[in-house]
């Protein structure tokens, strides 16, 4: 960023799988010698317009909770969802912030941001032409030198519609647009600390049936079946759960996963506040428990 606070670049970012999966010194040189590069051609041009007033992580309402207290980046997101909710304003599209490029079917080179390592096949990317080799120009009408630029560039895509995007390949310019179906945001969130307050916790613990247990129950041997402790928690044991039960979906739906994963399932895709309906085995006979996500 330029002392007009311009932004020339972002470098960064990462999933659900650690913290520096996506960075390497070799990435951070190419980001930042394209930024000087685009330093060097905004050289003379008009500054933008300043905002009247610059919006201030302690403007937002919500802030007066921290007051006296340091602001971490991650509750300014909080402040303006609690913003957002009162005013009716907020949707659930909004939690899917800053999407991996592999949401789109793209996979950046870690060392030079711009870069396809890959295109997965029958993705976005791949119907729109994209491969291989190719060197990304523009996504979203935004320069790309970074897997932080991608990520920047999708978080202002819309939840459903279309992007342009432009690359080139041997040297020869291509673009195209990218198609982009309802739910293309959707990705694991559940590390960032920002979403804490509203992502569910569904308390049940237990060990997974043997592929034995799960055949005397008419059950496939990779079909989610684990039994309930004889210690409930109470958000649980409110809503009819007993020790002995056996855990085998949650609205109907069946899963081929561990308990482990089958939790982990619940955090990724729910909301503290959704109304579920917990599926169980009790004594071998079929109960729907209904209860809310807290």
């Amino acid at each position: 960023m330029n002392a007009d606070e311009r932004v020339y670049g972002r470098y960064g970012g990462r999933d659900a799988s650690g913290a520096d999966g996506r960075l390497s010194l070799a990435g951070f040189k190419y980001a930042m010698t394209a930024a000087l590069a685009a330093h060097q051609r905004a050289a003379g041009e008009k500054a933008p317009p300043r905002a009247e007033k610059p919006l201030r992580g302690e403007d937002y309402p919500a802030a007066q909770r921290a007051r006296g207290e340091c602001i971490h980046c991650h509750q300014v997101a909080e402040f303006r969802r609690a913003q957002q909710k009162s005013l009716g304003t907020w949707k659930r599209d909004d939690l899917w912030v800053y999407p991996l490029p592999e949401n789109i079917g793209i996979t950046l080179d870690v060392d030079r941001g711009d870069r396809v390592k890959a295109v997965a096949a029958n993705s976005a990317a791949d119907r729109a032409g994209l491969k291989a080799g190719d060197v990304l120009r523009t996504l979203n009408g935004r320069p790309v030198a970074s897997f932080a630029d991608a990520q920047y560039a999708l978080h202002k895509a819309p939840a459903k519609g279309e992007v342009p995007v432009e690359w080139d390949r041997a040297g020869q310019p291509a673009s195209a647009t990218l198609a982009l179906a309802d739910g293309w945001r959707k990705t694991n969130v559940t590390w960032r600390p920002s979403m804490l307050d509203i992502l569910p916790s569904l308390p049940l613990s237990g060990d997974d049936l043997t592929a034995d247990e799960k055949k005397a129950l008419g059950l496939s041997p990779k079909r989610l079946a684990f039994r309930q402790d004889p210690k409930v928690h109470r958000d649980v044991k409110a809503a009819g759960v007993q020790g002995g039960d056996v855990v085998i979906g949650i609205d109907g739906a069946n899963f081929d996963l561990t308990m482990g994963e089958f939790l982990g399932h619940v955090r990724r895709n729910y909301l503290a506040g959704d109304r579920v309906v917990l599926n169980v085995l009790r004594n071998g006979k079929r109960m729907d428990l209904p209860l809310v996500l807290k």
